[in-house]
Parts: C-alpha cells; sequence; structure tokens
C-alpha cells in the first residue's frame, strides 16, 4: 500500500505505533496547539505546498432557522479536472481503493469530478471550548466493547489522536447538532441493474453527549439516541427501530417493531456485520454512515495522513430533480456528486485472533477537519476488495457543521449497491430541532407510531 503521510501525522504517530490503547490524555502545550497551528478540532489548519488544500479560516457559519433546503454554496463552481479508468495512474495516490476498484469496473461511465476545496467545517464556540477540555481530560478506558472514552464531553473527544480507538471514536462523536429531525428514502440496486426503494423513513435523533445545558452525568453514557419509522415501501410501512446508543457498546440496546406480529421484539445482537433491519438487511450494523458500533473485535491502527480525493460539500445531491437524478446506471450519476481534495486519517482495523467478522479487514478514511469517516474499504475472508463505502458531507452553515447526511456501499463483487439517505424528493432536508423528550426513542413509543 502507498500512502503520502504528511509530516504531521508522520511525526506523531511515529513512536505511537505500538503503544498501549488504554492512554491519558494529552498534554497542555500540546493541547495549545488547538489554538495555532490546529484547528479547534484538530485538523491542520495550514494548507498544502501547492495550494489545492486551502488553510482553515472558521469554515462556513451562517446562524440561522432552515426552513426548507440548504442552498448550494458552490453551485457555479465548475470542475476543476475529471478522474476516469483511463487517466486515474495519475490520480492513484488521492483515491482510496474502492474508488479505484469503482473505476475499473466501470470504465465507460463512472467517473469523479473534483472542484475546488472549500474547508467548511464550522461548530459553535461552546462545542470548541469543550474540545479544548476534552484534549486535556479525556483518556481511554477499558469498557464492556473495547476502549471507550472517559472524561470527555460536549466536543471532539481526542483532538490529537494517539491511536486508533481515539480516532474511532472522534468518528462516533462528531458534530452533527443536538438533535435533528428528518424525512428521506433509501434503494438498491439490483445485480440486474433495477433501482428499488427499500424504504421511506422518518428520523428523530437526540445526541445526550452533546446537550449544550448537560454534561457526562446528565448524558449516564449514552451518546446517540434515534427512531426511524418506515412509511413506506407499502410493504414495510410501518416497521421502526430504536437505538439508544452508550458509550460502553455492551450496553446499547436497539429495539424493532414488526407489523406481521404487531409487536416489538429487542434486538440480541445491534452491532457488528449482523444486518441491520434499518436497510431490509442489506447492510451491516457497523456500515452505517461508514463506520458504527463496538469495535473490540478488532485491532485499531493509524496508518498515517494522506491527501485523498473524497465527497465534499455535496449539497448539490439534493438538489438533483429528484432521487431518480441522481440514481445512475450502475452506480450514483457522477453529474450529481462533488468531490474535493481533503486531507484524512487513514485507519486500519483487522480482525482479532478468535474473533469473526464477513469483513476481517477494512480500512476508513476519516476528514481530518469533522472526524467524519468520508470513505471506507472492505476485504472479505479471501482477501479480496469486497465493499467500498461512502458518505457525503454537506456544508450546514446554520447548524453550523459540516456534517454526514447520504451514505453507501458498493458490492464490488454482486454489483449491487445500497444508498440511503436521499433528499432529493424531500421537500425538507436535515434539520436540527428542540430535542425530543426522552420518551420519544422508547419501544412503547415505536409501537404508538406503527401504521398497521
Amino acid at each position: 500500500m502507498s500512502h503520502s503521510f504528511l509530516k504531521y501525522g508522520a511525526v506523531l504517530l511515529a513512536g505511537l505505533a505500538g503503544s498501549s490503547l488504554v492512554q491519558a490524555a494529552v498534554s497542555a502545550d500540546d493541547a495549545a496547539k488547538l489554538k495555532s497551528e490546529l484547528t479547534p478540532f484538530g485538523a491542520e489548519r495550514a494548507g498544502n505546498k501547492d495550494g489545492s488544500i486551502p488553510g482553515w479560516t472558521g469554515g462556513l457559519a451562517k446562524p440561522g432557522e432552515l426552513t426548507r433546503k440548504r442552498p448550494d454554496p458552490f453551485a457555479d463552481e465548475k470542475p476543476l479536472y475529471a478522474i476516469t479508468a483511463k487517466n486515474m495512474a495519475q490520480y492513484a495516490d488521492k483515491l482510496s481503493e474502492g474508488s479505484k476498484a469503482l473505476l475499473k469496473k466501470y470504465p465507460d461511465s463512472y467517473r469523479i469530478d473534483v472542484y475546488k476545496t472549500h474547508r467548511t467545517a464550522a461548530a459553535p464556540q461552546w462545542v470548541y471550548d469543550n474540545t479544548a477540555k476534552n484534549a486535556t481530560q479525556a483518556s481511554l478506558t477499558d469498557g464492556g466493547a473495547g476502549p471507550m472514552p472517559k472524561g470527555a464531553y460536549g466536543g471532539i473527544p481526542f483532538p490529537i489522536p494517539k491511536n486508533g480507538h481515539e480516532a474511532v471514536w472522534n468518528h462516533m462523536l462528531r458534530w452533527r447538532g443536538e438533535a435533528s429531525h428528518y424525512e428521506f428514502k433509501g434503494y438498491q440496486l439490483t445485480t440486474d441493474g433495477r433501482w428499488i426503494t427499500v424504504l421511506e423513513s422518518v428520523n428523530d435523533i437526540a445526541m445526550p453527549y452533546y446537550f449544550k445545558d448537560g454534561n457526562a452525568a446528565s448524558a449516564n453514557g449514552e451518546y446517540w439516541l434515534a427512531r426511524s419509522i418506515n412509511a413506506g415501501p407499502p410493504i414495510r410501512a410501518g416497521e421502526g427501530i430504536v437505538g439508544r446508543l452508550q458509550l460502553d457498546e455492551s450496553k446499547s440496546q436497539a429495539w424493532v417493531y414488526l407489523t406481521g406480529q404487531r409487536r416489538i421484539r429487542k434486538l440480541p445482537n445491534a452491532c457488528c456485520d449482523t444486518p441491520t433491519p434499518f436497510s431490509a438487511g442489506l447492510v451491516s450494523f457497523d456500515e452505517v454512515d461508514n463506520l458504527a458500533g463496538r469495535g473490540d473485535r478488532f485491532d485499531w491502527k493509524i496508518v498515517g495522513k494522506q491527501e485523498m480525493v473524497v465527497p465534499y460539500n455535496t449539497n448539490r445531491t439534493e438538489h438533483a430533480k429528484g432521487d431518480s437524478a441522481v440514481l445512475g446506471a450502475r452506480h450514483l450519476n457522477p453529474d450529481a456528486v462533488r468531490w474535493e481534495l481533503h486531507r484524512v486519517w487513514v485507519v486500519e482495523a483487522n480482525l482479532k485472533p478468535g474473533q469473526r467478522h464477513t469483513s476481517p479487514r477494512s480500512r476508513y478514511y476519516l476528514d481530518e477537519d469533522t472526524w467524519t469517516a468520508v470513505l471506507s474499504d472492505r476485504w472479505d475472508a479471501s482477501g479480496q476488495l469486497a465493499r467500498s463505502g461512502f458518505t457525503f458531507l454537506y456544508a450546514m452553515p446554520d447548524i453550523p457543521a459540516t456534517a454526514n447526511l447520504t451514505w453507501g456501499t458498493y458490492d464490488l463483487i454482486s454489483g449491487s449497491v445500497f444508498v440511503n439517505l436521499m433528499f432529493a424528493d424531500q421537500k425538507t432536508s436535515y434539520r436540527v430541532v428542540p430535542r425530543p423528550k426522552d420518551a420519544v426513542f422508547s419501544p412503547d413509543s415505536m409501537a404508538a407510531e406503527g401504521v398497521r
């Protein structure tokens, strides 16, 4: 594997590759860099040498009430260049293995349009302040499902990560607002080339870890509450799922409402490579948003930092003329996706001895400005690159945030695709709302929403 490592990541990690996963917080001197050479979230504040990645100057923040959809802040821009199967060798060090595989698999139709890079990532000052506190107070401690954060709240837990577990927790606890509501559709591309609607959902989300008036004690270890009710397609109307995720993932819980039985069942293993009912079983729980759930089955390692072409500032996708304009013949329509050059943390996961998983090896690319896993590669038990995951980052200056919405997975072997959180058919987008009552995220509340 060839990576072009950047100085900050390489120097930081050189002496840490073999260190213990459970470590103390960084020094006050290192944390002070979050106000100088690093952004408040720990990214490199400076641009790269040739200026293709600009310096971070505060991101895109224009707080205000969202009534319908966020505009595309860069709608008038044209691609700087396009990466195709014919010229991909020229950009090989800027592409994930999954991106390369898709270019090779669909040489006549798949391409990557690369636009000017904009570092739009932003967050409220109180989130930055909490991140600075976390830098010197947070550490990893042993939990029931592997290392978990201790002493972190209301910000990125490890803005200067020392190992793979810390980097992954930064992704899990990335900033997306305190609570949100959104309606969307999800689709499957079958192996014979047909797009099928597999879910039309109404989602409510709350993130106790980010309640502005809360603290670690009031969050009680919970960081993510979610309720999703299906309005369609007809065969799935009324289905629902509720999840309550904990920092100690062994304590996380999830329930599903089964319309055929008119009853709720608690999921016994809502993690890892178990297919999630939320996607009609098309992806696993840990493929949601590219990377989710407990990580105790793997050894996690930060490989380094890399400049990579990734989906970014993709607001244009939800302004397409319907979802059908985004869904291409064998993949997403390249015209509907914006890619930019950004720096990412490269994190690899390798299955521990004695553990099992359908993807014993995987690689994740975490955007340095937001900590979102924007792309992923997964290898099967035979060592074959089998799945390529993606998530689209949207500029949301009203929150303010640059956060992920649309996500999905390409099955590189069968040719099928699952894509979720599509908004082009919707009248509104992801909206930050006053946080719902805790009872909204209970099994009883979900049962009350069932329509049949």
